[in-house]
Parts: C-alpha cells; sequence; structure tokens
C-alpha cells in the first residue's frame, strides 16, 4: 500500500488539480491512502472532506514580502509548520508528497526533504508562484501546465482537470445544453464569462447602455450566452438570443454549446478551453502580477486564441475584433484546431505517472 500526501489550497486554482490527482489515485488502487495537506482558512477546508479527503492541517504561514510583524514572526511560525508537516508524515507513513502550490506546499517541500521523502511540484500557472519556485530546486519531478515556465528540470504536463470536462462529449450534449440555456441548438452560439464572481470589463462591452456590443453579435446571426457573475447587477433584456445567467452550476455545458468564448485567463480556464479545442479571446484580469496573460500566452502563439488588454475591453473592440471573427468560419476552424495542439485533457494522468517516477516505478 502507498501513501500520498498532496498538499495545496488556499483558492480554487490549487484545490481543483489536486482533487483531480487525488480521485485518479483513489481510483486506480482504493487499497492506497490519499490524504490532503492544507491550512483551516483556505477553500480546501470545506471542499476535501466534501470529496470524502481526510485533511490534515499545516498553520497557514505567508512568506514576508515587507518588513513588518508578519515578517519578524516568520523564522518562528515557519519552522513550526515544518514540523507540523514532518509530523504528519511520520505518523501516517507517507511514501510520497505532491504539492500543487499555496500556503501548505512550501513547509510540505521542506519536511519532504528534511524526512527523505520524494516529492514532486506541480505548477498551474505560467508565472510560477514562491513556494513552487524554492520547491522545484530539490523536487523529484517538476510538472508545469503551460510552455514555457521558468521553472528548473520541469516537464509540460497540462492541467489536472475536471472529470466533467476531460469526459465531455460537446456534440453530443449540444441538443440538453441549448435546451438548458434557452436557446437554438442549431445557431453558433458565444460564450461569455469572468469567473464565479464576474468580470465588470466584459459585462460592461457586452451588456449595459445603448453601446452594449450583445446586439452586435446578435445581429451577426450568433447566439449569446452570458454569464454575468453572482456579485452583477446586470439586468436581462430578455431579448431573442441573449441569456443571462448569474451563475451557472454546468459549465460542462455552457461548454458544451459555446462555439467561441470570451473570457478572463485564469490558469483552469485556458487548460479547459483550450482541451476542449474552442477558440477564444482572452482578457486577463489586470490586478495581480501579470500571471494571466502569461497563462493565455501559449495559446495565442499557437494561433488559438487573441488576447485583448483589459483597459481595451470595450464595445467599440468587440464590434471592430471579436464580431468579425464570429463571421469568419475559416479562421475560427484554424484556431480550434490550434486550440486542441496546446491543449490536454490528460494533466491528470500525466502527474500520476511524475508521481510514480518519483517512487521508481
Amino acid at each position: 500500500m502507498t501513501t500520498y500526501l498532496l498538499a495545496g489550497g488556499g483558492t480554487a486554482g490549487h484545490v481543483n488539480p489536486l482533487l483531480a490527482v487525488a480521485d485518479a489515485l483513489r481510483e486506480r488502487e482504493p487499497d492506497d491512502e490519499v490524504l490532503v495537506l492544507g491550512t483551516r482558512e483556505g477553500l480546501e477546508a470545506r471542499l476535501v472532506p466534501a470529496r470524502g479527503y481526510e485533511l490534515l492541517f499545516v498553520d497557514k504561514v505567508p512568506f514576508p514580502r515587507r518588513p513588518d510583524r508578519a515578517a519578524a514572526a516568520f523564522p518562528v511560525q515557519f519552522p513550526r509548520a515544518v514540523g507540523q508537516v514532518r509530523s504528519h508524515i511520520a505518523a501516517r507513513g507517507v511514501d510520497v508528497v505532491v504539492g500543487f502550490g499555496g500556503y501548505a506546499s512550501a513547509p510540505a517541500y521542506v519536511a519532504a526533504r528534511r524526512a527523505r521523502v520524494p516529492f514532486v511540484v506541480h505548477e498551474a500557472n505560467a508565472r510560477p508562484g514562491l513556494a513552487n519556485v524554492l520547491g522545484a530546486r530539490s523536487a523529484a519531478r517538476v510538472g508545469v501546465a503551460f510552455e514555457g515556465t521558468p521553472l528548473k528540470r520541469s516537464r509540460v504536463v497540462g492541467m489536472p482537470l475536471r472529470r466533467e470536462i476531460v469526459e465531455l462529449d460537446r456534440a453530443g450534449l449540444r441538443a440538453e445544453a441549448a435546451a438548458h440555456f434557452g436557446l437554438d441548438s442549431a445557431r453558433p452560439v458565444l460564450l461569455v464569462f469572468g469567473g464565479s464572481l464576474g468580470a465588470q470589463r466584459l459585462n460592461a462591452a457586452f451588456g449595459e447602455g445603448h453601446g452594449a456590443a450583445w446586439r452586435d453579435v446578435v445581429a451577426a446571426g450568433w447566439q449569446l450566452l452570458h454569464v454575468t457573475g453572482e456579485r452583477s447587477t446586470l439586468s436581462d433584456p430578455g431579448a431573442q438570443g441573449y441569456a443571462v445567467q448569474r451563475y451557472v452550476d454546468r459549465m460542462d455545458l455552457a461548454f458544451a454549446l459555446a462555439d467561441f468564448i470570451v473570457s478572463r485567463a485564469g490558469a483552469a480556464t485556458v487548460s479547459e478551453i483550450s482541451a476542449l479545442g474552442i477558440p477564444a479571446v482572452y482578457v486577463p484580469y489586470a490586478v495581480g502580477n501579470g500571471e494571466q496573460a502569461l497563462n493565455a500566452a501559449s495559446a495565442v502563439r499557437a494561433g488559438a486564441a487573441v488576447l485583448i488588454a483589459d483597459a481595451e475591453f470595450t464595445g467599440d473592440r468587440v464590434r471592430a475584433e471579436v464580431v468579425p471573427l464570429l463571421a469568419d468560419e475559416p479562421r475560427r476552424a484554424a484556431m480550434a484546431e490550434a486550440a486542441a495542439s496546446v491543449g490536454t485533457r490528460t494533466g491528470t494522468e500525466n502527474v500520476v505517472t511524475l508521481i510514480d517516477e518519483s517512487l521508481g516505478r
């Protein structure tokens, strides 16, 4: 029997790929033990137990980025967190540690190295986080989701994806998806979304004011499925061919219906869209360290997507650049083919292979 300790959390971008790998390990050998290491504050505290995995806790200790009270406490708090993980490793007989970034990963890497337990690093973003940068230096194996991610000795393995995406039969589900959203399965659909909370820039460009571009999309013979986000106050004009949803709990159906997509460029979003071979326009979120633009870079280089800066994304830009794309069927077909070339549905299996290699299998 093998005991795996998967470390990560904080956000869905860390938790979801972790759970995809956990599911694959458990399904492959039900007698193996799959444990998850996380913090009490992160999203993992809710999602991991709900999925049926035991969650072991470690203190949340952010890396200091400025000379403040937290930085002064770091030399005491971080070794304590490492000790917590070493205790878990010893008590549970952990054979291998797998880190996905986030607060739990950094102490897990140090603890694994000191306990002489092999560990694997997976980085979801094209610009790696500090925990994974440090961990990659002594990891047994390093996997990245995107080509060009600057991590030492890394291999492009793709993103471990949700089962409903990996197994999605877009053509087979199209009629059901159209009925679900009240659209016509025989007409093309543009999907616009900005994550669970929405994206004000996308909402303003497509769905607000007299210059709203949804009218131009519909006039071009397309339908628009617009997921505005749970906090959006955007009103639904009730127009035929324009479906407004604040939240969608069946993104598999939204993807099944989408012939073209406009979205943010989170790592999971880009990975899922590319894996499904859907052409896209990405509007990277402007806050942060620029990782969203980098996440989309490989798809843009391959010709699978177009990048438009957040500050430049307006209704006029949609009319000038997006609507002509909708009318250009040969270019959209070429973009779809390119998307399939840069995307993969085997990210989970590829990470499991890294884990097996770290164990000498």
